[in-house]
């Protein structure tokens, strides 16, 4: 069975221990228990420790990166557009900074195992998607495809 893999990445307006952006943490931890308790996750994987790539560091405001692993392409689109999730996207300008001309806020790929799954994949994989926009190895939800690399609608 697929398993489908996403990367985010954004950036607090604030520091890290800023009221504000502690709010921001408070709001995702109510997610990850929404998410862990929806059945379809399989794995978040912590950013602890992780060393971010260059380019995320030298830019303005404070860098944040998720990765997680899903059940299916559905249910993380589901589950990206209803609920807390929902209301958090519609509240990010309290806490995120406005992308930038070419950023892109994810990433979505296909992978067999979990143990394929991991930060430098989903560098890598972000990275392929800014450089070639989106294919089967690396796509959004607004151009995405199944695991068999079929273009497929999300909705």
């Amino acid at each position: 069975m697929a398993l489908v893999s996403i990367y985010t990445v954004g950036r607090l307006k604030q520091a890290y221990d800023h009221p504000a952006s502690r709010e921001f943490f408070e709001v995702g931890n109510d997610i990850y228990l929404q998410a862990s308790s929806s059945g379809q996750l399989i794995d978040i994987f912590s950013s602890n420790r992780v060393t971010f790539p260059k380019e995320l560091v030298e830019e303005e405001g404070f860098p944040i990166i998720t990765l997680t692993v899903w059940k299916s392409l559905q249910s993380l689109y589901e589950f990206t557009y209803t609920g807390k999730h929902r209301k958090a996207l519609q509240d990010r300008k309290k806490w995120m900074l406005p992308y930038k001309e070419k950023h892109l806020p994810y990433v979505l790929w296909w992978s067999e195992r979990v143990s394929d799954v991991s930060w430098n994949e989903a560098f890598k994989r972000y990275n392929y998607y800014i450089q070639q926009g989106s294919t089967p190895y690396a796509f959004d939800f607004k151009h995405a495809f199944d695991d068999k690399g079929e273009i497929c609608m999300v909705k």
